[in-house]
């Protein structure tokens, strides 16, 4: 092969992994738990402020702006949110919801729950 043949597949092949599916595309279920008053008003990670009453929630890795529905394995009750932070911090967690989201899933009480999230 050329060095001109070499060089146009690694473009292609480069081109090809941009556009190929989100390194997230199956569901993911673990612990979720939640966070709020503490953080009430002060900048999240992806550089807005952040609201505890808001449907916002923290991953660890997904893009800022990723839509996820977020389903209580227990009572099957969902929600969506909006990934506007980093984290959860805590090991053996996949989600940090912002305090009207676990309010509204139905966790808050407890501080935690086992849910299954996926991108929507």
């Amino acid at each position: 092969m050329t060095r001109k043949t070499i060089v146009t597949s690694l473009v292609l092949l480069g081109a090809l992994t941009c556009f190929t599916a989100p390194a997230f595309a199956a569901a993911q279920c673990g612990v979720a738990s939640w966070y709020g008053p503490g953080f009430h008003g002060k900048k999240a990670a992806s550089g807005e402020r952040f609201n505890q009453n808001a449907l916002t929630a923290a991953h660890k890795s997904l893009p800022f702006g990723t839509s996820v529905k977020v389903t209580d394995q227990r009572t099957g009750k969902s929600i969506q949110v909006r990934i506007n932070d980093r984290g959860p911090y805590v090991k053996g967690r996949i989600i940090d919801l912002s305090k009207a989201a676990a309010t509204q899933l139905g966790i808050r009480g407890a501080g935690k729950g086992k849910v299954c999230i996926e991108q929507i």
